[in-house]
């Protein structure tokens, strides 16, 4: 009888090991489709300057009520076909956001090339941050609360500058958002990979708001420091 619990063992662990994979598999797969309506939403909102308005207080407003009501009635949603429904919605909207920045960057001479150096740094980051999290066997679960604490801290540093209007403090926020979104990268996929997360909707959830915010990090800063003027 002994030597029947390693084969049993061995087969639940590899049972557990493939429904793992199978969560990143298509936690990847509806990443990927969710940039289709974030490209979209950004193209509309650079074309029509619809999102032109949104400074200021009503920005910030507009941001924060769609987008935490968005990932509310996501997480509500996670074991249904709504779940992704709303998810490519929330990627829509937040394209449309996003269109401020994009629209800004492309008025420099080389705004276009800006805009694919940023994604194609975002690009690198995630395919570091993957590798990373399928070799480091450490448990990373710890670091949740501590990255959650920064965001809070960024948050309220972003807000206040809002009204500010720091290109420092833009700049300093800018590059801390690079470095604690690429680490929360980590953490995500490591999550998944030892089975922390088991919804594939809701691993896509967060990991798009890490890739999301990797980019606009990457594209803020090199709109300051690469901007060429017509």
């Amino acid at each position: 009888m002994q030597h029947q619990f390693p084969t049993l063992d061995s087969a639940g662990y590899g049972l557990a090991q493939q429904q793992r994979h199978k969560v990143l598999r298509n936690t990847y797969w509806l990443l990927a489709l969710s940039l289709l309506p974030t490209v979209l939403g950004a193209w509309i909102g650079v074309s029509t300057g619809i999102t032109a308005a949104l400074r200021g207080g009503v920005g910030l407003i507009v941001f924060l009520v769609g987008s935490f009501g968005f990932m509310y009635a996501i997480e509500k949603n996670k074991h249904s076909g709504l779940g992704v429904a709303l998810l490519l919605a929330f990627t829509f909207f937040m394209g449309l956001m996003l269109s401020r920045l994009i629209g800004s960057v492309l008025g420099y001479k080389n705004g276009a090339e800006l805009v694919m150096t940023a994604f194609a740094g975002t690009a690198g980051v995630f395919v570091v941050m993957a590798s990373l999290a399928t070799v480091i066997k450490r448990d990373l679960s710890g670091m949740g609360k501590w990255l959650f604490v920064g965001v809070l801290v960024l948050l309220v540093g972003s807000v206040v500058n809002l009204f500010v209007g720091s290109t420092a403090a833009t700049l300093a926020i800018s590059t801390a958002v690079i470095g604690l979104f690429s680490a929360y990268m980590l953490y995500d996929i490591k999550q998944i990979l030892d089975g922390g997360e088991t919804n594939y909707v809701s691993a896509t959830l967060s990991l798009y708001l890490d890739v999301y915010n990797v980019f606009q990090g990457l594209l803020a800063l090199l709109g300051i420091f690469g901007g060429e003027r017509e």
